[in-house]
């Protein structure tokens, strides 16, 4: 059953509680995978290349402000983001021939 922080009274609902949210950011990583890959698909026949530094930037901000809203560390998230995005582009890049790892 899920708790909410408060909720939680010994360590071993925190743990419980923390591997219930890492489970489901896995599920919402794989979704957002799911998504670069079909990015990929539909982005070759019409020619756009993998690195679209107007959409990264978006990408970033959007990162960026999400976090500000939920009153966490901005710079962390966006540099996690950055992250994440580096690893998109590489996948795209491969699916749509621009290199070949």
């Amino acid at each position: 059953m899920q708790k909410s922080p408060a909720d939680c009274t010994s360590m071993e609902d925190i743990r419980a509680e923390i591997d219930r949210l890492d489970k489901a950011l896995m599920a919402l990583f794989a979704e957002r995978w799911a998504y670069i890959g079909r990015a990929a698909e539909i982005k070759k026949p019409i020619g756009l290349k993998a690195d679209i530094p107007a959409r990264v930037d978006e990408v970033r901000r959007n990162a960026r402000s999400n976090a500000e809203a939920v009153g966490i560390d901005p710079d962390f998230y966006e540099d996690l983001w950055a992250q994440l995005i580096r690893h998109s582009i590489a996948r795209e890049e491969v699916e749509l021939g621009e290199t070949t790892e």
